[in-house]
């Protein structure tokens, strides 16, 4: 009999909405709380000049490569890492890959809610007016900021034994964005995750451009927002003999257009099969680099250099990922006039920039039940919500587990990946092949020099890369031996296993369905 031939995939309606939600997807909590941190820490405007190399040694090709593939296997029929590997890699070790394209972006999911949630109960608060009360007589950033950082740890419950306790706001919100993230999802592809972006994206921008009007006018006795600007746009030549700085850079990269997730894959097998993704790939990629560069870094970084110097706000930045946007930042706002106002939309521009990553994470899992099991929409959104959710209690309860999951997945995981996908698709294709497939369709021709940089330079970028974290960071992960620690990398593998049978059991169910 004939081969059964995979049901028709759901399309995006538009060019400017497949744009939208791939830009959607990738703007997110990295581009107004990681990067400023990123850029702070590491010398400002040193760190921009590795950035912008590795926009383009990684960041566009690599989005090119992951737009080939997806539009590659939903051409086929399949949009999910595993099986669009085993298409072109025909081997059990392709399909074993393969699935980290869905435990990447399912581990980052779990702890992502939980920060996304964050955002939208302090923005309740901020609405509420039930923020704290600044430190009355400070004369130190330190006295200035202390009602913000117990508020934090107030909020998700931290103390100094191994479990946390949140407070009933941290439940509250965390069921609301559950259930948003829930009811859009059910709604589709289409008319949820690129209906919901439409709206989104230009309502992020709007109160991005608010904060950043009001940002860029405060002067203080410490200094103003222009000598901020001047710290991120002025590079001391110097800091780039640090390898560190371009490390944090090019992971940076990685993070901040949700590549090495495996998701962006799934969004473009969403493409029509002679789809530009030339073009498409550098559209969603210049809307996110104009959220995170001229937004996110022009409302963090200057806001805080205003109010306690440049020195102040690279030693804030250095004190821990969250104490810039979460601790930082309101207390400056709650200091101004409209304070509580700025303080609601600071929180709420985070949670909608959020909101449009976990839908893009959440998506890559429902696609792997649709396309290989057969699974309608409604079935694949309640597994995988119900996935997430059983395994969000680690995040909320386990202290570390957040730490401990980032690290695995969200900083070794995507560059691992990420370095899997250049391999299989411009290697074991076949780097002509593979050229052919990107630029199939494009309304432009990218430069053939990039053929070179695809096929050589970033992979070997991304192997520095890996290797520099595994001298630098590996061994002191390692040491780390709290029971704790061991239960989220219990949990860690757990996950990767179950991922690994369902994988393989799509793959047994779809050769039944072929010899039958």
């Amino acid at each position: 009999m004939a081969k059964k031939l995979p049901r028709a995939r759901e399309l995006w309606k538009s060019r400017t909405g497949l744009i939208l939600a791939m830009a959607g997807g990738a703007i997110g909590l990295g581009n107004f709380l990681r990067f400023p941190v990123q850029a702070a820490e590491n010398g400002g405007g040193a760190f921009m000049i590795p950035y912008i190399i590795a926009f383009f040694v990684i960041g566009i090709p690599l989005m090119w490569i992951e737009c080939a593939i997806g539009r590659y296997g939903g051409a086929r029929g399949h949009g999910t890492a595993p099986a669009i590997f085993n298409l072109i890699w025909k081997s059990p070790i392709s399909r074993l890959i393969g699935v980290l394209g869905l435990w990447i972006p399912l581990i980052v999911v779990i702890y992502y809610i939980y920060i996304e949630s964050w955002t939208l109960g302090y923005s309740i608060h901020f609405l509420l007016g039930t923020s704290p009360e600044l430190a009355i007589g400070a004369n130190t950033p330190d006295e200035f900021l202390k009602p913000y950082s117990n508020f934090l740890g107030t909020y998700l419950g931290a103390g100094e034994g191994d479990l946390l306790s949140p407070s009933f706001m941290a439940y509250f919100a965390l069921i609301v964005t559950l259930a948003l993230n829930l009811i859009i999802l059910l709604r589709g592809v289409s008319r949820g995750i690129e209906a919901f972006a439409k709206f989104a994206l230009p309502a992020l921008f709007i109160m991005a451009i608010i904060l950043l009007v009001r940002v860029l006018t405060l002067e203080t006795l410490s200094g103003n927002a222009i000598e901020g600007l001047n710290f991120l746009w002025t590079p001391d030549l110097n800091l780039l003999k640090n390898p560190g700085v371009w490390v944090a850079a090019a992971g940076q990269m990685f993070f901040t257009l949700s590549l090495g997730f495996g998701s962006m894959i799934v969004y473009s097998s969403y493409l029509r099969a002679n789809q530009d993704i030339v073009l498409n790939g550098l559209s969603s990629a210049a809307i996110n680099e104009t959220a995170e560069v001229v937004l996110g870094g022009s409302i963090a970084i200057p806001a805080a250099v205003a109010f306690f110097g440049v020195a102040g706000a690279v030693s804030i930045a250095q004190s821990g990922a969250f104490n810039l946007g979460f601790v930082s930042l309101p207390a400056i706002f709650a200091s101004m006039p409209a304070g509580q106002f700025l303080g609601f939309l600071w929180f709420f521009l985070l949670f909608f920039a959020g909101l449009t990553s976990s839908l893009f994470l959440i998506q890559t899992i429902i696609a792997f039940f649709e396309d290989e099991f057969r699974l309608s929409r409604t079935k694949s959104v309640l597994i995988t919500m119900g996935i997430i959710v059983s395994s969000i209690f680690m995040i909320i309860f386990v202290n570390q587990t957040l730490d401990e999951w980032d690290f695995w997945a969200g900083t070794v995981g995507i560059v691992f990946f990420g370095l899997m996908e250049v391999v299989i698709f411009m290697w074991v294709f076949g780097g002509e092949k593979a050229w052919a497939e990107i630029n199939r369709d494009g309304t432009i021709k990218v430069p053939r020099f990039f053929y070179y940089v695809l096929r050589y330079i970033t992979p070997l970028f991304m192997l520095i890369l890996l290797v520099w974290w595994g001298i630098e960071l590996l061994p002191e992960e390692l040491e780390k031996a709290s029971w704790t620690i061991w239960a989220a990398r219990a949990y860690l593998v757990m996950l990767f296993v179950v991922l690994a049978v369902l994988v393989f059991m799509a793959d047994r169910r779809r050769n039944r369905e072929n010899e039958s």
